[in-house]
């Protein structure tokens, strides 16, 4: 039998008959004298098991300790193992489906900023219309970053924060507030005189949670995510945000 009638009938391609063959899980025919592979009735016999195991979802480094002599699992077993692994398969995809549910189903819509956790999409919702704010904008862009990079722990920390600083009416006033007065300086260097208004009403927003951590107490603007985050403002604007965690550092420590 040549490989071309051992594949058609098991039912699988001549490429996939010699990758078992580079693989290992299947044995290497005898030759004949011109130089052909001539496969017999054990090879149809391995090659349909190994096509069968693989149907049920197994690796071929699990069909290779099946099928070898010495293996440490018998098939029950490894059988066994990848039914439990199924399970957790589906597990998960019930629970991201319940996820995706939550966002499809949410209040306003899909954010713009892509898919999110039900309570950052919450959290959105309650900004209102934030299209005319480029920086409002960029602050829940920040924020769908942080969500999507942050340990489980973290995130639950982080979202728990904000529902608490901007859960209110009155707290959402002052973010659009800042928001407004942060829009105005796009164009404005650091020595803006609007700029110290900017940085009070910002750090009435500001929750002293979300502060990082420094030696003197003032948050370092000078390197790592921060200095990339300040980069990334007009020069009026970064510099009211600075003189803005400055304040708010000040009232953490006092």
């Amino acid at each position: 039998m040549r490989i071309g009638e051992l594949a058609d009938v098991v039912g699988v391609t001549t490429r996939t008959v010699r990758h078992y063959h580079h693989q290992g899980l299947l044995p290497e025919p005898e030759r004949l004298a011109n130089g052909y592979r001539t496969y017999a009735l054990r090879h149809v016999v391995v090659l349909a098991r190994i096509r069968r195991l693989t149907e049920l979802g197994l690796g071929l480094a699990e069909v290779r300790d099946v099928l070898a002599d010495e293996a440490g699992k018998d098939l029950t077993e490894v059988l066994e193992e990848l039914d439990a692994d199924l399970a957790r398969q589906e597990a998960a995809i019930r629970e991201r489906r319940v996820r995706l549910r939550a966002l499809l189903e949410a209040e306003g819509g899909l954010p713009a900023e892509g898919p999110v956790s039900p309570e950052l999409a919450e959290l959105f919702a309650g900004m209102g219309d934030v299209s005319d704010s480029p920086m409002a904008l960029r602050d829940r862009e920040m924020l769908a970053l942080l969500e999507s990079t942050m340990a489980p722990e973290d995130r639950k920390e982080l979202l728990a924060t904000l529902r608490g600083a901007l859960g209110s009416p009155e707290a959402m006033a002052r973010a659009h507030a800042a928001y407004a007065l942060l829009d105005e300086l796009a164009d404005a260097g650091v020595d803006d005189p609007r700029v110290a208004e900017a940085a009070r009403v910002l750090a009435d927003c500001l929750p002293v949670e979300l502060l990082p951590e420094a030696e003197d107490g003032v948050p370092d603007s000078g390197g790592g995510f921060l200095g990339a985050l300040y980069a990334d403002f007009a020069p009026g604007q970064a510099e009211a945000i600075r003189q803005a965690m400055e304040i708010a550092s000040r009232r953490r420590r006092s």
